[in-house]
């Protein structure tokens, strides 16, 4: 009998441990980005990265545009799936004022990046494209100005003047993410 109290005790010692790490440590919800009015919105970071053909881009250059800073890796099955996604917001919003930006994690940089950029195609419409936005070389330090990554792939929807709508880690919906675009760009 007594060996059955210990092992109840520990147990429950053990979820109550669980629960109290789990309290702590989680991250607190904020309010939507719905919910915020404009002037409460955070500024995005700026940043300087290489593109592909090694020549510097900085976030400031989209300033009068929506831009969706998506934070991905060509291993990262999550960001393959929404890839083709990403490719038909381009397509269809692009010519309004909205650009995604890819800000790739590899370790190997373009290394292993370009190859993939260049020959990898995703079903879109019915066609087999290629990825059609920006793609940067990202670090550690530009993920950390946004608050740091908890996983790949993450997303950050920027407003025309230059403040954070909302970040999304893990994979985006499709039709939640247009519709926020789609209210940006009005």
């Amino acid at each position: 009998m007594k060996k059955l109290i210990f092992i109840l005790a520990a147990v429950l010692g053990i979820v109550l441990v669980v629960y109290l790490a789990d309290k702590t440590t989680r991250l607190r919800p904020s309010v939507s980005a719905e919910g915020r009015s404009q002037s409460a919105r955070a500024n995005a970071p700026d940043f300087s990265l290489r593109n592909l053909d090694g020549t510097h881009t900085t976030l400031a250059q989209y300033k009068g545009k929506v831009v969706l800073v998506n934070f991905w890796a060509t291993w990262c099955a999550p960001c393959r799936v929404e890839i083709p996604w990403l490719i038909g917001m381009q397509q269809k919003y692009g010519p309004r004022g909205f650009t995604v930006v890819g800000l790739a994690m590899d370790d190997e940089e373009e290394a292993g990046v370009a190859p993939f950029v260049s020959k990898e195609k995703f079903p879109v419409s019915g066609q087999r494209l290629t990825m059609n936005y920006p793609i940067l070389i990202g670090t550690a330090e530009v993920a950390d100005k946004f608050g740091g990554l908890l996983g790949f792939p993450t997303s950050v929807l920027i407003s025309k003047d230059g403040k954070v709508v909302t970040t999304i880690t893990g994979i985006i919906d499709e039709g939640a993410m247009s519709k926020k675009i789609e209210s940006e760009l009005e």
